[in-house]
């Protein structure tokens, strides 16, 4: 779970939580902090609280899981003890925060006291990046899913024209990709569509169109011009230079 590859987004959403939490917490006022002053000097507190001990325990996890992992101990074999450690310098910090705030803050809560509320920031902080790791990670897993989900050319259709590619045309410097329902254009070259064709089957029967093969319904001749007839009421042109391919493929018995 810790072990979530290190990115600028997990990044960005741990500190975007550690500040949404800091907010909260301010609003709040836990362990006795609802008293100390008003919503802004509080909000303020928290912030930097939980801010400055995110950086540091976030980086602190990602060292100590990235060796444990390949140690091969589990989470719960070192999240624990790592949160009581860390939690006596974090204590020490924050308390100079709170000091900084409140001057007297010092006199009125013990050390031991201090520590015990550092450890309870450090395990909400554990829970945090234990809860986004997994929704990063699932959010990775699931785009690596869609990847590995057929061709790439058919993650250019927009839901609405469902993935049953008939044939791409080339319009300029796009390519329109045909289906069943409808079309759309999209800004590419009808050479770079092709190389995401994958295993669909299919043959370019002109310089700009290609076609799949179960799109075929009939050959329409006329004179010297050969054209296939595609379902949805399509016809794509065949070149010359390519009858011979289609006759050699079976293409054109399919009238």
């Amino acid at each position: 779970m810790t072990g979530t590859p290190e990115t600028a987004r997990m990044w960005a959403i741990e500190l975007a939580a550690c500040l949404a939490t800091g907010v909260l917490l301010g609003a709040i006022g836990p362990f006795g902090s609802f008293l100390n002053d008003g919503l802004i000097i509080r909000v303020a507190y928290w912030v930097i609280v939980f801010l400055s001990c995110g950086l540091i325990l976030g980086v602190t996890i990602r060292m100590v899981a990235g060796r444990a992992r390949r140690a091969g101990i589990p989470i719960w074999a070192w999240a624990p003890a790592m949160a009581l450690v860390t939690a006596a310098p974090l204590g020490g910090f924050t308390r100079l925060v709170a000091m900084a705030f409140w001057p007297a803050i010092g006199d009125r809560v013990g050390v031991v006291e201090w520590y015990g509320q550092t450890l309870v920031i450090g395990v909400v902080y554990f829970a945090l990046h234990i809860v986004i790791a997994r929704w990063v990670r699932g959010r990775a897993s699931t785009s690596e899913r869609s990847a590995s989900d057929g061709p790439r050319i058919l993650r250019r259709l927009p839901p609405r024209l469902g993935r049953e590619l008939l044939c791409l045309s080339m319009e300029d410097h796009y390519v329109r990709l045909h289906t069943i329902s409808g079309s759309v254009l999209v800004l590419m070259p009808l050479s770079r569509a092709l190389g995401e064709m994958g295993d669909i089957d299919g043959l370019q029967v002109h310089r700009s169109w290609w076609v799949a093969r179960h799109a075929v319904i009939g050959v329409v001749e006329d004179r010297r011009n050969l054209r296939l007839r595609l379902k949805g009421g399509l016809e794509a042109p065949v070149s010359r230079a390519n009858v011979a391919r289609l006759r050699q493929a079976g293409w054109l018995q399919q009238t």
